[in-house]
C-alpha cells in the first residue's frame, strides 16, 4: 500500500481561484500518481459530496472529501492558496485545501489515519507549520506525521518571527523559547538568578534594606500544625457525544476534537463516539448512564439513539460541533440545570434489564426473537383489529365475501364489512415476512432484512407458518453475518451491501427453506395446528395453564411475547383451537395490572404511595390487555408479586379453556368482548384469576409485613418504594 500522500501530492502554490478548479488540481496530481482511475467521475462524486454540506471550516481551511469508486487508494493532496479559496466557511476564504480521496468500499486503517489528520487540523500549532513549509517534502511528511525532525523542520522554517515575540504560538511551541521571549524583555540582569519578590519590585524602587526582617520569626520548639483534610472537590460535569456525518471521514473526527476541547477548557468531562466509516465503537453503558447530558452533532441518523432516553439533549448539526463546541456545552448545561430531558426509555420487566455486550448466545437470541416481534406487533394490532371489527359488522361468513374491487355497494354495510376484512387480510399477510424480516434485521443489521423478508415469504408459500418465519429469520441472519466475516478486496466493497449480500443471501436462504427446512417445518406447523383444533378436556386445560404461566412471568418481556405470538400466528389460519389459545392469553394477559389495581384498593395500607397511585392506572390498563401495567409492582418486590400473578394466569388460562371461549381479535381487552365466544364465562375467568392473583400478593406482603412492618411504615420503603424479602 502506498503512503497516504507523497510530496507529488502537495502544491505549495495552488493558483485556482474556486474551489471547483482547486479539486481539480488536486485531483490531476492523483490521477498524474495512478490513484485515481476516472479523473471525471471522482469529480463528479466530490461536487455531489460538496453540495450536501460546504465543506469549509474556520481557520482558513477547505476539506473537499469523498469516496469513490474511481479511487484505488485512500489517497490525500493538499494545496495552499496564497489568495484564499471560498469553501463556504463562516469566517473567509480558506487557503489550506485538503482534498481526500476514498475507496467506495473504505478501509479501517487509513480511514484512521484520515480521522487522525481531522483532528490534527484542529490544533492552530499544526496548521502553522503547513503555512510556513516551503518544500512539499516537508509539507508530505507533517501530514502524515512521519518523524520528530518533521515537526522541528516545520517549525524551524516558521520564517523566523520567534525573534521578533509576533508569533505567540510559535514562541509558545517549546518552553526554551518562551523563556529566552521572557528572558529578553526583562533586559540582560535576567542573567543572575532572581527571587520573585525582586522581579516585582518595580524599576526605581529602593530594595529594603533588611528583606529577613519582614519574616516573622519561628519558633523552634513549635511542633508543625496537622493540615486540615482538603474537601472533596464536587465531581465535574459530564457529557457524552455522538457525532457523524454523511462519509464519516473528516466532520466526524473534527467535532469530536473540538467538542473535546472546549470540555476541557471549560473543566466539563467529555467522552465521544464517533459514528464514522473507521469504525463504530460504543461508548461504555456505564459511562452514559452516569452522563449528566448529551450533545448529538450529527448528519445522518444517530446509531441506538434509545440508550441516550432520559438525558438532557441538544441535537444539531456536525458543523455546530466544529464551530461553536463551548455554546452547546453551555446550552446542554442549562438543560440540566432547568432539568429538561428527552422522552425516558420504554419500561422493560425486571429480568430483562442489564444486558450488556458481553452477553450470552441466549441472550442474544432473546433480543434477536424480541426484535422480530416487536416490529410484528403492530401489523398483529392493526390487522387484527380490522379483521374483529369486520365479524363483529358482517358476521363470521364475510371472509367469503368477494373482493371489495370487483363488487362494492357504498350503502351496504357488509360492504363495509369486507372491505375492513380484505385491509386487515392484508396486514396479517406481512406477519410472518416481517417477523422474520427483522429478525434478521437484529441478527444482521440492514443486509438482513432482504434474506429474512424472501424467507419469511417463502415459509408463507410452502404453509410453514410462524414457526417457518422464525426460522427463516434465524437462517436469514446467520447467512448475511458468516458473508460479512469474509475478507473482501477493497474494490468490491461498495457494492457488498446492495449487490452481492442480498443476491447470495436471499439465494442461500431460499434454497434452504424450499428445499431442506421448509418441508419439515411445514410439517411440524400442520401438526401442531391438527393438535389445536383437536384439543379438549385436560390437554386444553393443561396448555392453557402453561399459557398464562408464560404470560405472567416477565409481564411483557421475551416469554410474554413469545405466548402472544404463538396465539397470534393461529390466527391466520383460524379454527376452533386456535381461536381458543387467543381467548386463553389476552385473559392471562390481563390478570396482573387488574390483580395489583385491586390489591392496592382492599389493602392500601400494604403498598407505597406511589404504588397505590399506580394502581388507579393498572385499571386502565389491564382492561386495556396492557400486561406491562404490573411492572411498578413487578419491579419493587418481584419476589412476592410475580408468583402472585403466574397462579392467577395461570388459573384464567386454564379456565378460558375449560369454558370453550373463543376470540378472533388479536388485542382490545373488554373492549372486544362482543367478537369472544362464551362472553360471560370469559369474564369470570379473569375474575376468577384476578381474586387469586390478589389473596396471593396481599397475603405474602401481610407475611412481610407482620415481621418487617408495612411499607407504609417502613421509612427506608417510603424513601425508595423497594422492599427486600424477609
Amino acid at each position: 500500500m502506498s503512503e497516504l500522500i507523497t510530496a507529488e501530492l502537495v502544491d505549495l502554490d495552488l493558483s485556482a481561484e474556486t474551489k471547483d478548479a482547486a479539486a481539480r488540481s488536486l485531483a490531476e496530481r492523483m490521477a498524474a500518481s495512478g490513484r485515481v482511475t476516472d479523473l471525471e467521475g471522482f469529480l463528479a462524486d466530490v461536487a455531489a459530496r460538496e453540495a450536501q454540506m460546504p465543506t469549509g471550516l474556520d481557520g482558513g481551511i477547505g476539506i473537499p472529501h469523498c469516496r469513490s469508486t474511481h479511487v484505488t487508494e485512500p489517497t490525500l493532496a493538499f494545496g495552499r492558496s496564497a489568495s484564499g479559496i471560498d469553501f463556504g466557511a463562516p469566517d473567509g476564504p480558506a487557503d489550506l485545501i485538503f482534498l481526500i480521496a476514498a475507496p467506495a468500499g473504505g478501509d479501517a486503517d487509513h480511514l484512521s489515519i484520515l480521522s487522525t489528520l481531522a483532528r490534527h487540523l484542529m490544533d492552530g500549532e499544526f496548521t502553522g507549520a503547513l503555512r510556513s513549509a516551503t518544500e512539499p517534502g516537508r509539507a508530505a511528511s507533517l501530514i502524515r506525521g512521519d518523524a520528530p525532525e518533521a515537526a522541528e523542520a516545520g517549525a524551524a522554517d516558521a520564517t523566523g518571527a520567534d525573534a521578533t515575540g509576533a508569533d505567540a504560538t510559535g514562541a509558545d511551541a517549546t518552553g526554551a523559547d518562551a523563556t529566552g521571549a521572557a528572558e529578553a524583555g526583562a533586559g540582560e540582569a535576567a542573567e543572575e538568578p532572581t527571587t520573585a519578590a525582586a522581579e516585582a519590585t518595580p524599576p526605581g524602587t529602593a530594595e529594603p534594606s533588611t528583606p529577613a526582617a519582614a519574616e516573622p520569626p519561628t519558633p523552634a520548639a513549635a511542633e508543625p500544625t496537622p493540615p486540615e483534610p482538603a474537601a472533596q472537590p464536587a465531581a465535574p460535569f459530564r457529557i457524552v457525544a455522538i457525532t457523524s456525518c454523511p462519509t464519516g471521514i473528516a466532520h466526524t473526527y473534527m467535532a469530536a476534537e473540538s467538542l473535546e476541547k472546549a470540555g476541557t477548557a471549560a473543566g466539563v468531562e467529555v467522552f465521544v463516539e464517533t459514528q464514522g466509516s473507521a469504525g463504530f465503537k460504543r461508548l461504555d453503558p456505564q459511562l452514559v448512564a452516569d452522563a449528566d447530558g448529551v450533545i448529538f452533532a450529527h448528519d445522518v441518523e444517530v446509531r441506538d439513539k434509545e440508550r441516550f432516553a432520559g438525558k438532557p439533549i441538544v441535537d444539531v448539526g456536525v458543523k455546530a460541533g466544529i464551530n461553536r463546541p463551548a455554546e452547546l456545552i453551555a446550552e446542554v448545561r442549562q438543560k440540566a440545570a432547568r432539568g429538561e430531558v428527552s422522552a425516558p426509555a420504554r419500561p422493560t420487566a425486571p429480568m430483562d434489564k442489564g444486558a450488556g455486550a458481553t452477553d450470552s448466545y441466549a441472550t442474544r437470541l432473546r433480543k434477536w426473537l424480541m426484535t422480530g416481534v416487536s416490529y410484528m406487533v403492530p401489523f398483529v394490532a392493526a390487522g387484527g383489529l380490522l379483521i374483529a371489527l369486520a365479524f363483529a359488522i358482517g358476521g363470521y361468513t364475510i371472509n367469503k365475501a368477494p373482493s371489495v374491487a370487483d363488487h362494492f355497494v357504498w350503502t351496504e354495510a357488509t360492504s363495509w364489512a369486507a372491505l375492513l376484512f380484505q385491509i386487515g387480510g392484508v396486514a396479517f399477510g406481512f406477519l410472518v415476512p416481517v417477523l422474520a424480516g427483522f429478525i434478521a434485521y437484529g441478527m444482521a443489521d440492514r443486509p438482513g432484512l432482504v434474506p429474512g423478508f424472501v424467507g419469511g415469504a417463502i415459509a408463507l408459500t410452502i404453509n410453514a407458518g410462524f414457526l417457518g418465519g422464525l426460522i427463516a429469520g434465524l437462517i436469514a441472519g446467520a447467512v448475511v453475518m458468516a458473508i460479512q466475516r469474509v475478507t473482501i478486496p477493497p474494490v468490491l466493497r461498495g457494492i457488498m451491501p446492495v449487490v452481492v449480500i442480498p443476491l447470495i443471501s436471499s439465494v442461500i436462504v431460499g434454497f434452504l427453506m424450499f428445499l431442506v427446512v421448509g418441508k419439515p417445518v411445514a410439517a411440524l406447523q400442520k401438526g401442531l395446528t391438527d393438535w389445536l383444533s383437536g384439543l379438549s378436556g385436560a390437554n386444553a386445560i393443561i396448555l392453557g395453564a402453561i399459557l398464562g404461566l408464560m404470560m405472567c412471568f416477565d409481564l411483557g418481556g421475551p416469554l410474554n411475547k413469545v405466548a402472544y405470538a404463538f396465539a397470534v400466528g393461529g390466527l391466520a389460519n383460524p379454527n376452533e383451537g386456535s381461536l381458543k389459545v387467543m381467548a386463553a392469553v389476552m385473559a392471562a394477559g390481563m390478570v396482573p395490572p387488574l390483580a395489583m389495581a385491586l390489591a392496592t384498593t382492599v389493602r392500601g395500607r400494604l403498598f407505597t404511595k406511589a404504588e397505590r397511585e399506580n394502581g388507579k392506572a393498572a385499571w386502565v390498563l389491564g382492561a386495556s390487555f396492557i400486561t406491562e401495567g404490573a411492572i411498578p409492582f413487578a419491579a419493587a418486590d418481584p419476589l412476592r408479586v410475580i408468583p402472585s400473578a403466574m397462579a392467577g394466569g395461570a388459573v384464567t388460562g386454564a379456565l378460558s379453556m375449560a369454558f370453550g371461549c373463543t376470540l378472533r381479535a388479536p388485542h382490545g381487552g373488554i373492549f372486544v368482548v362482543p367478537l369472544i365466544g362464551q362472553p360471560l364465562l370469559y369474564l369470570l375467568a379473569i375474575a376468577i384469576g384476578t381474586c387469586v392473583s390478589t389473596a396471593l400478593v396481599i397475603l405474602l406482603k401481610g407475611l412481610r409485613g407482620a415481621s418487617a412492618g408495612s411499607p407504609a411504615d417502613t421509612p427506608a420503603s417510603d424513601a425508595s418504594g423497594v422492599t427486600v424479602a424477609a
